[in-house]
C-alpha cells in the first residue's frame, strides 16, 4: 500500500513551525485522526491554511484549543470563539482572505502560476499592500499563490496506490489542496483494492499522494 502510515507516524513527520493546508468546510472533510495525532504530539508554531477553524473540539478547532497554531490564512473565524479570543489577544496572527480568492490562490500554488487577478477586495482592507493592475480598463488585485509544507486531506475512499474519491462538501477544498502541498497525507474512510474506484470518480490521482493514513476506519 502506498506510503501507509499510522496517525502517530504521520504526525512525527511534521516539525514545529511547519505550514499545513488542512481540508474541510466547518469540519466536514477534515482529517480528524490526523489532527488528533498532532494534538497528542504537541507539535506547535504551525501556520494553518484552511477555509475556517471549525469550532472548539472539532477539526482545526482542536489545534487552536491546544495552542499549536501561530498563524492562520483562512476565509473566516466567525464560528470559533476560541480562535477569535486568541487572535484578539495576539496569540495567533490571522490573514483573512475572501473564500473564492483563497481557493484560487491555493489552485495557483498547485498549478505553478504566478498569482491570481481578482476584483474582490478592491477598496477594502483586503487591498492593503497589494499590487493593483489594469486589464481591459478594469482594476484587479494581484493575489499571490499559496503553498504549504504539508497538505492534510480527508477522503471517502482511497485505493492501494493512493487514488482518492470524496463525498459532498469534502470536495470544496481537499482536491485543490492536494495540488499545493509539498507532501500530501490523505486520511480516507476506507482503503479499497485498485479498480474499486471507477476512473471517472478519481478526484485526486495517486501520483499526488505521498502517504495514506491507516487505522480506525481504513
Amino acid at each position: 500500500m502506498k506510503g501507509a502510515l499510522k496517525p502517530h507516524e504521520a504526525a512525527a513527520l511534521i516539525a514545529p513551525g511547519a505550514s499545513l493546508m488542512i481540508g474541510g468546510f466547518m469540519g466536514v472533510g477534515t482529517p480528524e485522526r490526523m489532527i488528533d495525532a498532532l494534538v497528542t504530539r504537541g507539535v506547535g508554531d504551525l501556520t494553518v491554511i484552511a477555509n475556517d477553524t471549525a469550532m472548539p473540539g472539532r477539526g482545526i478547532g482542536k489545534l487552536v484549543s491546544a495552542g499549536l497554531v501561530r498563524h492562520l490564512i483562512v476565509s473566516h473565524i466567525g464560528l470559533n470563539p476560541e480562535t477569535q479570543a486568541r487572535v484578539i489577544a495576539g496569540d495567533i496572527t490571522c490573514e483573512l482572505v475572501p473564500q473564492g480568492t483563497l481557493v484560487e490562490r491555493i489552485r495557483a500554488g498547485g498549478m505553478g502560476l504566478g498569482g491570481v487577478l481578482t476584483p474582490t477586495g478592491l477598496g477594502t482592507e483586503v487591498q492593503d499592500g497589494k499590487q493593483v493592475v489594469t486589464v481591459e480598463g478594469r482594476p484587479f488585485l494581484v493575489e499571490t499563490p499559496l503553498k504549504a509544507d504539508f497538505a492534510l486531506i480527508a477522503a471517502w475512499q482511497a485505493d492501494y496506490v493512493g487514488n482518492l474519491n470524496y463525498l459532498l462538501t469534502a470536495h470544496n477544498f481537499n482536491p485543490i489542496m492536494a495540488l499545493a502541498g509539498a507532501r500530501v497525507i490523505a486520511e480516507p474512510d476506507a482503503i479499497v483494492p485498485v479498480g474499486m474506484i471507477p476512473p471517472d470518480a478519481v478526484k485526486t490521482p495517486g501520483v499526488l499522494v505521498d502517504h495514506l493514513l491507516t487505522g480506525a476506519f481504513a
